[in-house]
């Protein structure tokens, strides 16, 4: 019987913002999957705000069945996210995805949002990311039935979507615009590349 092109065990994921929320609950499934996940947040320690850490969902990962590796990762941070990239091929071999999950939002309106707000919207739900796939492409090239993931939403414009937080939507919408324009770009090298919006 032919191996699953589709089975994840054994398979190396590299993942933003697994500290907690969709990034922790996806890690933890990825494990149970038995597939190897490379934790990358910024939060290393469990702090009254902040419910959870890397640590623990290196752990959690480990009692679903997989293998964990916690980094401690500023995605806005180019030396930062070569880093976490060259310590997850060393750990592990090899990366066989990417799921660009990190993000920061502010739900202001235009007039209230400040600069500084925006920027960091864009350096981590763009920027970051952009950094990180760059550094992974050339071992997803390697790698057997690859995948780039990105939570982004659908390229529907409709003015709703763009009518409240306009500066986060747009952040997110440039992450849609990765997915499409790197879905072609990697396609002769058979990496695929998704998007997924998950319902709030």
């Amino acid at each position: 019987m032919s191996e699953d092109p589709y089975a994840l065990k054994g398979k190396t994921v590299i993942i933003t913002g697994a500290s907690r929320g969709i990034g922790a609950a996806t890690a933890k499934v990825l494990g149970k999957a038995g597939a190897n996940v490379a934790i990358l947040a910024k939060t290393e320690e469990k702090l009254p705000d902040l419910p959870s850490s890397i640590h623990e969902t290196a752990e959690a990962v480990r009692k679903a069945g997989g293998e964990a590796l916690p980094i401690a990762c500023d995605i806005r941070s180019e030396e930062a996210v070569e880093k976490a990239v060259t310590e997850t091929v060393s750990k592990f071999g090899a990366i066989d995805a990417v799921i660009n999950n990190a993000s920061a939002i502010y739900p202001l309106d235009t007039s209230e949002i400040s600069v500084k707000q925006f920027d960091l919207m864009f350096n981590i739900n763009v920027r970051g990311h952009f950094v990180l796939v760059k550094n992974c492409i050339p071992h997803l090239k390697t790698a057997h039935n690859p995948h780039i993931l990105n939570i982004a939403p659908p390229m529907t414009l409709y003015p709703e979507y763009f009518q409240q937080h306009l500066a986060y939507t747009l952040s997110k919408y440039a992450l849609t615009g990765m997915t499409l324009g790197l879905a072609h770009e990697l396609y002769p090298f058979g990496i695929a590349v998704n998007s997924l919006w998950p319902r709030a």
